[in-house]
């Protein structure tokens, strides 16, 4: 079998799925590298090999032969890169979110309609094995038919993560709804099985902009560079993005084609960093303890007043990987993808219906909570990757 040539733009902190790819004599390597930073690009040499391609321009990797892509970029560039190749004909793996409006997702979604190319959406969370346990405890019908989905996103390491670079601009990103959110909106849906028609929010920045140390970062800088667990409490932070607009505490709730009702709340001062999910369906609750290892899936399906036990009690095993070994298995499933057409778990679709309501949220958030319909996509886009992804 021979490996697939890959190229990858952007080399930031997510190059580390980069990594995931690159494995020569094993079906997959890296061919060509891209990124502003030159000093990024001669380290990829090191990393990858002295014989790979690097360029500051991707598209002068449009006529490199390669059989896919990783678009690894800042959020607002998805669109423009994403277009360049899909229209060469060249399968793309996008890191989430797919774009950072709902036009653009839609944009992207008609050109790989319109050129026949395959689109794939780094939505690892649907491979997180925490996520997997409480979809197959609803499937199972632990807890009866799905009525509401409460998130709870504890961003514990947020003013590192999201307000000392691009993201805390808004015209990056929209906003951390849509950026940090859309993981959790795509799993809403996924657990509950419609997506977003209504939604309303209400929030803002409420401590970080408090802060007037800042700075921009220099040439190469990330985010590793200054994450560390002395940075606290929030409000003792310096070196801040120049631009912070984007809100620090939100919170959204959803209607779903299907009469699912849920809700989403992102904190990113926190001193604890994970996920709680709890849905409730006809026949009872479950909720989980811990996103990583040592996490627990509790259910409650008996009447009774507070119990700390739960009626099925599931620990989920975390293998190695980056974000609790979901990582590897988005490479792969990309890569096998790419080959063979093989069946995905992740959906373009979706990624787009998870902007969406991302996006609609963060309009109704700057505009006093009011209620916002989320359009859905075109029919005959929705159809074509219903084909050309199987197992949707």
């Amino acid at each position: 079998m021979d490996d697939l040539r890959l190229g990858v733009v952007g080399l930031g902190v997510r190059s580390d799925l980069a990594g995931l790819a690159h494995r020569p004599g094993e079906g997959s390597r890296l061919v060509a590298c891209c990124d502003r930073d030159p000093q990024t690009l001669r380290k990829a040499r090191d990393r990858f090999g002295p014989d790979l391609l690097t360029v500051a321009d991707h598209r002068e990797l449009l006529h490199a032969g390669l059989d896919g892509v990783l678009v690894l970029t800042p959020d607002h560039t998805h669109e423009p890169i994403g277009l360049d190749f899909l229209r060469a004909g060249i399968p793309v793996f996008m890191e989430k979110p797919l774009a950072i409006t709902i036009e653009g997702c839609d944009r992207l979604l008609a050109a790989a309609q319109s050129h026949g190319t395959r689109l794939y959406v780094g939505h690892n969370m649907r491979h997180m094995p925490v996520i997997r346990t409480i979809r197959e405890l609803i499937e199972d019908g632990a807890i009866g038919q799905v009525k509401a989905i409460w998130c709870r996103h504890f961003v514990g390491h947020g003013g590192d993560f999201y307000f000392k670079d691009w993201h805390a601009d808004r015209r990056n990103t929209t906003g951390l709804l849509l950026q940090k959110g859309a993981h959790d909106i795509d799993v809403i849906h996924w657990l509950g099985g419609g997506y977003t028609r209504q939604v309303n929010a209400m929030g803002g920045l409420v401590v970080y902009g408090d802060i007037t140390s800042r700075r921009d970062r220099k040439p190469g800088e990330r985010m590793t560079d200054w994450l560390s667990p002395d940075n606290w409490p929030p409000l003792s932070q310096r070196d801040l993005n120049p631009v912070v607009d984007v809100e620090d505490l939100s919170m959204m709730q959803m209607r779903l084609d299907n009469g699912v009702f849920a809700s989403y709340q992102q904190c990113h001062f926190t001193p604890d960093y994970w996920r709680n999910y709890t849905v409730i369906g006809t026949a009872g609750r479950l909720e989980n303890f811990g996103d990583s290892e040592g996490a627990v899936v509790k259910v409650w399906n008996r009447r009774s007043d507070y119990r700390a036990d739960a009626d099925i009690e599931v620990p989920v095993h975390t293998p190695p990987g980056t974000h609790g070994g979901a990582d590897p298995r988005l490479m792969a499933e990309f890569l096998d993808f790419v080959r063979s057409d093989g069946a995905t778990v992740t959906s373009p679709v979706a990624a787009r219906e998870a902007v969406a309501a991302g996006y609609a949220a963060t309009a109704s958030l700057r505009d006093g909570g009011r209620a916002v319909d989320v359009p859905p996509p075109a029919p005959e886009v929705v159809a074509y990757f219903s084909k050309a992804e199987p197992g949707k």
